[in-house]
């Protein structure tokens, strides 16, 4: 059970909390009404394996010469009152680039998140799984790695029992459950890369359920009375990545020339199935101002050819094009549009080598800013908000995937993310969607329609636009066993430190978040927190938690294990802040930034 004394792991006397704590209350424009008491101490550098470098460059052209360091910022306050956690910034800039400038646990069943600027995207990015709650002391007792990558403890419907590498992972109903109950008392998520595999194994009975049939599959699907199909809307993007630090993408006509030198819609005619659509912007229309500001220029091979000469590569150049060997909703055929593009490119004069990585390894190489050739990558929506498309890969807080930021689109971001309206927001996102042009980070190529297929018998059967499917609805028949055949294995499931949706939609089976999307559409709704509400100008949101709800290990839920779950991933100097690769790549693209962010 959860210890509630000033001496209990949830006291900020806790060894780790202790070592964090840096006499800088005063500094924090916004204090709990409980009037907390700051208890100082010395901040801790995070190891190098432990963090991430998530303070981007900034710079107004591709090259990294250009770039400028951010002055790093030690502005941490961990404070209490009693047993109360809270974790703050001492201010918003002066090189802190995030959103947040302060968590509180005003009462065990209240968190207040206080802000840097209005934030009208706070409910949907906080029924976001990367930021899911899990018990502060099971936090504490793994040291932020270790059992937390493959066992993590959550408040959700099922709790995991197994995971045999390379084979299986094995869910058990939690009887515990706050909320409805899993229909089924247990699921088994499997995995292969072959989608002919994955029809094979549904159409015979050894699955109940599969993710992403191919384009080819869906009219075998609807045409047998034994099994569903279960479309996808098109919330993704597929694209044709660049990293602006390796020669030749350091040369943004280069990078310009490749815009429009790829035949997109060639690739979408021959790869993708009915609904899909080539991307005339990054972010796809149905998303409020996806697409404002100028379409993506049309394919013009001429063209292109000039502007590589300009570049001075009158003759092309060689390079290499890497992939995942792994369906996505956004790329059907990987190898396939693979080929095509390096024979496409072959018309410009440029040599491409095809290289295939390991998915979990790609995703942390693409992560790291380690992709130095082309290479192919895309996103589904998480939540319906321009911040998931955009800031998440282009701004202030966004990995080093694409090299170096450019200031004149972070800038534009972070405007367009505090503006209340999305009509208030448009003028921004013009401007934003107009410098992607500009400056070409990637090529956007589709918006690819998808789907989940099912027995005909499997009750509650649907598919998510956010690939979130929610195994506790479903019923196999009279089976109490469901089982799932998705693409690849997921690489953890401490899913703060994972952006790929293997890992997510498993994790949304076992841990929750403050909010929660509605089964099989994109509304947010009440999760761990009954409600989170704002301030009349977006700066504070107040969560009500919901009371009584247990983790899977019988402790109870409350207001610290809220903060600490935030802080471990907020704060890079955190000795918790650790993970699998110490990316937390979701939170610093979403909140921001780190903070505590090492300097380049």
């Amino acid at each position: 059970m959860k210890a509630r004394s000033s001496s209990g792991p949830k006291a900020i006397a806790g060894v780790l909390l202790l070592m964090l704590l840096i006499p800088v209350l005063a500094a924090c424009g916004s204090t709990p009404a409980a009037s907390p008491t700051a208890v100082p101490a010395t901040a801790v550098p995070a190891t190098a394996e432990a963090t991430t470098e998530a303070t981007p460059e900034a710079t107004t052209e591709a090259t990294p010469e250009a770039t400028t360091e951010p002055t790093p910022v030690a502005n941490q306050a961990i404070y209490t009152e009693g047993d109360l956690l809270a974790v703050a910034a001492t201010e918003c800039g002066n090189g802190y680039t995030g959103q947040i400038k302060e968590i509180v646990a005003v009462d065990a069943s209240t968190v207040k998140f206080v802000l840097c600027a209005p934030d009208p995207a706070f409910r949907a990015k906080a029924a976001f799984t990367p930021f899911s709650i899990l018990p502060s002391e099971y936090l504490e007792s793994t040291g932020g790695t270790g059992d937390l990558i493959e066992k993590p403890i959550g408040t959700g419907p099922y709790m995991i029992d197994s995971w045999v590498r390379g084979d299986s992972i094995t869910l058990k109903r939690f009887d515990g459950y706050w909320g409805e109950p899993a229909n089924t008392e247990t699921v088994v998520i499997r995995w292969s890369s072959e989608a002919a595999q994955r029809l094979l194994e549904l159409q015979s009975g050894t699955v109940d359920g599969i993710d992403n049939p191919a384009p080819d599959a869906f009219e075998v699907i609807a045409n047998d009375t034994s099994l569903q199909l279960k479309e996808r809307p098109g919330l993704n993007v597929f694209y044709v990545g660049m990293n602006n630090v390796y020669p030749p993408f350091d040369n943004e006509k280069v990078r310009q020339a490749l815009a429009i030198g790829i035949d997109r819609q060639r690739i979408v005619d021959n790869f993708y199935p009915a609904g899909s659509e080539v991307a005339t912007h990054f972010t796809p229309c149905a998303i409020p101002n996806g697409c404002a500001g100028d379409a993506w220029p049309e394919y013009d091979l001429e063209a292109a050819k000039a502007l590589l000469a300009e570049a001075g590569f009158p003759d092309g150049f060689e390079t290499t094009l890497q992939y995942r060997d792994v369906v996505r909703g956004y790329l059907p055929e990987p190898g396939r549009v693979a080929e095509d593009i390096q024979a496409q490119l072959a018309e410009l004069g440029i040599k491409v080598t095809i290289q295939v990585e390991e998915s979990g390894t790609y995703l942390d190489k693409a992560d790291a800013g380690e992709l130095k050739g082309l290479y192919l990558l895309g996103w589904g929506a998480d939540f319906p908000d321009m911040t998931n498309f955009l800031d998440y890969h282009f701004g202030a807080g966004s990995s080093k995937q694409f090299g170096a930021k450019f200031d004149d689109l972070t800038a534009a971001l972070q405007q367009g993310a505090s503006q209340p309206t999305d009509v208030e927001r448009e003028p921004f996102y013009v401007e934003a969607n107009n410098l992607l042009i500009k400056h070409v980070p990637m090529v956007p190529i589709a918006h690819g329609a998808s789907g989940t297929a099912y027995k005909a018998d499997v009750a509650g059967a649907h598919s998510s636009p956010l690939t979130s499917e929610y195994f506790a609805v479903m019923a196999p028949g009279d089976r109490d066993t469901f089982v799932w055949l998705q693409n690849g294995e997921p690489a953890g499931l401490y899913c703060a430190d994972e952006t790929d949706g293997e890992a997510l939609r498993t994790c949304e089976q076992i841990t929750e978040a403050l909010l929660s999307y509605e089964i099989g559409g994109t509304a947010v709704k009440p999760g761990l927190a009954e409600s989170c509400d704002p301030n009349t100008d977006l700066t504070e949101w107040t969560c009500t938690l919901r009371t009584g709800v247990k983790f899977h290990d019988g402790s109870d839920f409350d207001a610290n294990d809220v903060v600490m779950s935030f802080a471990v991933q907020w704060d890079a100097a955190h000795p918790l802040h650790v993970g699998r690769d110490g990316s937390f790549t979701y939170f610093s693209s979403l909140w921001g930034g780190f903070l505590n962010a090492p300097a380049e």
